[in-house]
């Protein structure tokens, strides 16, 4: 089991998501940014880092969702969920494609990786609620 971490990135009630390259483990889709743990790190040290490097942007983590496990066949991971806003900076990809502000409403029409549909499914009483504190 790898143990995976995300940022779900909020701002003015939509959330971000990224959409990964043709070379990737998951060509086109889109998912929520972030990576594995470093051996040194903490999981919100973790999604710190990611974000940084991903989306050359600080953020404050503001509070861990519930995470969930998805087996692709090839790799099982743990997706550990961090809603999170950005500090400083402007947004620039690094590692995915393009990228998307979506409303919840919106979300079951974006082509979405397995792990982050499943993620979205289980947390999305909260996000509503968090996305309501964030107008």
């Amino acid at each position: 089991m790898i143990d995976v971490c995300c940022a779900i990135i909020v701002k003015e009630a939509k959330i971000l998501a990224v959409q990964r390259g043709p070379e990737s483990s998951h060509p086109w889709q889109w998912e929520f940014p972030g990576g594995k743990i470093h051996f040194d790190e903490n999981e919100e040290q973790c999604i710190v880092r990611e974000i940084e490097e991903e989306l050359s942007v600080e953020v404050d983590v503001l509070e861990r969702l519930q995470s969930i496990e998805f087996n692709y066949g090839t790799k099982q991971i743990r997706l550990i969920p961090f809603v999170c806003q950005i500090i400083s900076g402007e947004i620039r990809l690094t590692e995915h494609k393009a990228q998307k502000w979506f409303c919840l409403e919106e979300w079951e029409k974006i082509n979405w990786s397995g792990a982050d549909y499943e993620l979205i499914l289980k947390n999305q009483e909260n996000l509503k609620r968090i996305l309501k504190e964030n107008l």
